[in-house]
């Protein structure tokens, strides 16, 4: 992750845009792998995630830095991670630990982050004049982001206030 995000700011797109496949290949088969012949731990199911978005967000800000996205996505992409560690951190220290369930939206907004870094990366990588496609999927993406975060939101409100536990019970 940090040679693409070096390969980005020294202007090397095309060599990012590979690399940012390969990336995406190797994780794809590291997954298969472990759930094929059950190479899980724990540990791993908390990092792979966490390098996963590590990898997105820093092409975000490279991108970002570089003028090829707006930087309002990328605040919004970026600001919606780092509420999401305060919200699991703060449910921990209050001892009302929260466990992340992927939710479908969520899923969806990692998807469109994903085409939406790979197409720029291609685009910029070799000039294939997609601005349209770009224009949507920034939206697209800016707007999947806001509503992952609200859905996150709504859950971690539920589950400190004890309304989860509650609402289960009945």
């Amino acid at each position: 992750m940090p040679a693409v995000f070096w390969l980005l700011i020294t202007g090397q797109t095309q060599a990012a845009f590979f690399l940012f496949i390969v990336a995406g290949v190797s994780d794809a088969v590291d997954g298969w792998l472990a759930k094929s012949f059950g190479w899980t731990t724990e540990l791993g199911a908390y990092l792979d995630p966490l390098a996963d978005k590590l990898l997105i967000v820093s092409i975000f800000l490279a991108l970002g830095v570089g003028g090829k996205l707006p930087l309002w996505l990328v605040i919004t992409v970026v600001t919606r991670d780092i509420l999401i560690v305060i919200a699991v951190v703060l449910s921990w220290l209050l001892g009302n630990p929260v466990r992340i369930h992927p939710l479908i939206v969520s899923k969806a907004n990692t998807v469109a982050q994903i085409i939406l870094a790979g197409t720029v990366l291609a685009d910029e990588g070799f000039k294939l004049g997609l601005t349209d496609l770009r224009f949507v999927l920034i939206w697209l993406t800016g707007a999947l982001t806001i509503a992952s975060l609200a859905a996150y939101l709504r859950s971690w409100l539920l589950h400190m206030s004890g309304y989860e536990q509650q609402g289960a019970a009945e």
